[in-house]
């Protein structure tokens, strides 16, 4: 089975659960499986992509292939046992189209605006923090 590394936002309560569960299978079956959270500079330095771009969309590094979007949770879900059927019905080329525009037009940009509120939010937060030291 081949190194799978994926890159996500563990900000977002979303993402983290989901993973949080892809972590657990991969974990139960010793799947050579990485996850690196994007709010660690170090990951995004590694995987050379900044801070907002990997919050946009999900990250999966895989044979040597960067796959963002809906490619990247398919090739995650190739490598999960009882996934492995859901990365085939969504390569499918009309379940692709629509799961890709579901993604990339209400899904990821929707999740990526909760994101920037959240930063703004904490942002505003640690800067209060501040001004009353």
């Amino acid at each position: 089975m081949s190194k799978t590394d994926i890159l996500y936002n563990g900000t977002c309560p979303v993402c983290s659960r989901e993973i949080a569960h892809y972590r657990r299978l991969s974990t139960a079956r010793d799947l050579p499986h990485r996850y690196d959270d994007l709010a660690d500079a170090e990951n995004l330095r590694t995987w050379g992509v900044d801070a907002a771009d990997a919050a946009r969309r999900l990250h999966v590094r895989k044979d040597g292939r960067t796959h963002i979007g809906v490619p990247a949770f398919i090739a995650l879900w190739e490598g999960l046992p009882g996934y492995r059927w859901l990365a085939r019905f969504v390569r499918l080329p009309v379940v692709f189209f629509l799961a890709n525009w579901a993604y990339d037009r209400i899904l990821a940009p929707l999740l990526y605006q909760r994101h920037v509120k959240r930063q703004s939010k904490s942002a505003a937060t640690d800067a209060g923090r501040h001004s009353k030291k």
